[in-house]
């Protein structure tokens, strides 16, 4: 069972949450030219570490790899060559999007790498906010989130993603893949793709925990009675959502996040199998 405490988020966290959301999109777009691609994009996540949000690493011109850091306990972008550190910009600096990108992919230039970003990913002129204190708490509270939808991650078997957090959104989540398949029009072609519920969690306004199947069969699902504090969602977008403060501080709450996870699970998983 995980034994880290999940403790409320602290408070006038957002300004530094928009920050590390605006810096992850800025390290994000390295990986999308330079990692080894994979059809359903989990290249471009980032991966919860001891220190920080970190890619994947990726292959060098001249051999080794590279790979980038939001350190939250240094409070750096870091940049990393050959298990080095090559380079560290402070995220307490009040970079603008638009600045702590391109100083991030100067960096990467100097080591060889160069290509086609997506700069409208990053590119913002606000200057940023970024409070060591907030950011150190927050992941704290990252890492025992992180181990709960692991724990969950375990018993849905072989047919499960990478637990990962993805710059667009700055969720942390995971996809379970049920065998039927679904057909849909999609760039003027006929694309198919596994049924799938998605598990995560996140972090920006009031703060909340998910569990989304695809496609949502609402006459079955909103039938349905989730455990106390979860509720079905269909403003917006279809799903269900457990408000992190209504765990939080919590000692049972890792149980309550399992016990809301396992009851969406249930109840979706006959919906999204052939």
């Amino acid at each position: 069972m995980p034994a880290r405490q999940l403790n409320p988020m602290p408070e006038n966290f957002e300004p530094t949450r928009a920050t590390l959301h605006q810096y992850a999109h800025a390290i994000g777009v390295v990986p999308r030219v330079h990692a080894e691609p994979h059809d359903k994009w989990w290249h471009v996540s980032l991966n919860i570490t001891e220190r920080g949000l970190e890619t994947d690493p990726m292959s060098l011109p001249d051999g080794g790899t590279l790979n980038l850091r939001l350190d939250i306990r240094s409070h750096d972008v870091v940049v990393e060559a050959n298990g080095e550190v090559r380079k560290r910009i402070p995220l307490s600096g009040g970079l603008t999007g638009t600045q702590m990108g391109e100083a991030v992919l100067a960096t990467v230039a100097e080591h060889g790498l160069s290509g086609d970003y997506p700069r409208e990913k990053f590119e913002s002129d606000e200057v940023r906010r970024y409070d060591p204190a907030a950011a150190e708490a927050f992941f704290e509270n990252l890492r025992a989130i992180h181990e709960v939808l692991d724990t969950h991650r375990a018993g849905l078997g072989k047919s499960v993603g990478p637990l990962q957090l993805w710059p667009h959104g700055f969720d942390l989540a995971f996809e379970w893949f049920g065998t039927r398949v679904e057909e849909y029009e999609e760039h003027g072609g006929l694309q198919r793709l596994p049924a799938q519920c998605n598990f995560g969690f996140y972090p920006g306004g009031r703060p909340y925990f998910y569990a989304n199947p695809w496609p949502f069969e609402s006459d079955t699902l909103l039938a349905v009675e989730l455990p106390a504090g979860a509720e079905w969602h269909t403003e917006g977008w279809e799903g269900s959502m457990l408000n992190y403060d209504e765990v939080a501080g919590d000692e049972n709450a890792a149980d309550r996040i399992l016990e809301y996870l396992g009851a969406v699970y249930e109840a979706a998983a006959p919906t999204l199998t052939a």
